[in-house]
């Protein structure tokens, strides 16, 4: 059975004040369209969800909120996982290794570097830094979300909100 798993960097946030805490740094309004723009992108591809886990902070939060609300996912299905905060590329393969596995179409929302680290590990292909808002799709062949790791996925595409036309 082949899945697909899309990892998303949360869009544009707003920058750190000195009195702020990084984890709750809130999606600015450029931040909410360029995610809306990823999502409506994933519609006309007919990206559908089974599952979604996304990171604690708020700028993570929101961005998988907007993109499922673009694909018709139940945004109250979203799981938050806080390990996808400072936890590094390990807690997105426990995150995605955790998927139940009558969940074939699953997407990841948080933060880079990990992403980046992330989706590269998984395909052993250069995804670069993505950047804020972007989605790598990796596809996997005959494998459990328990079986995914290093070198066992391949990128399907990859889109950043400005490689996207303002409609």
């Amino acid at each position: 059975m082949q899945r697909t798993l899309y990892i998303v960097r949360h869009a544009k946030a707003e920058d750190r004040a000195s009195f702020q805490r990084d984890h709750d740094r809130e999606l600015i309004p450029e931040g909410i369209i360029a995610a809306a723009r990823i999502g409506r992108y994933l519609k006309e591809r007919s990206v559908r969800a089974d599952c979604i886990v996304s990171s604690t902070a708020p700028r993570a939060r929101d961005t998988a909120r907007v993109v499922a609300e673009q694909i018709g996912y139940d945004v109250d299905q979203i799981r938050q996982d806080p390990d996808l905060f400072d936890g590094g590329p390990k807690a997105y393969l426990a995150a995605v290794n955790a998927l139940p596995d009558t969940c074939t179409t699953a997407f990841i929302v948080g933060h880079n570097p990990d992403v980046s680290y992330f989706a590269e590990f998984l395909t052993h292909q250069n995804v670069g830094s993505m950047s804020k808002g972007a989605v790598v799709a990796v596809r996997f062949e005959d494998l459990n979300w328990a079986e995914v790791s290093g070198r066992t996925g391949h990128i399907d595409f990859q889109m950043a909100p400005k490689q996207l036309s303002n409609e």
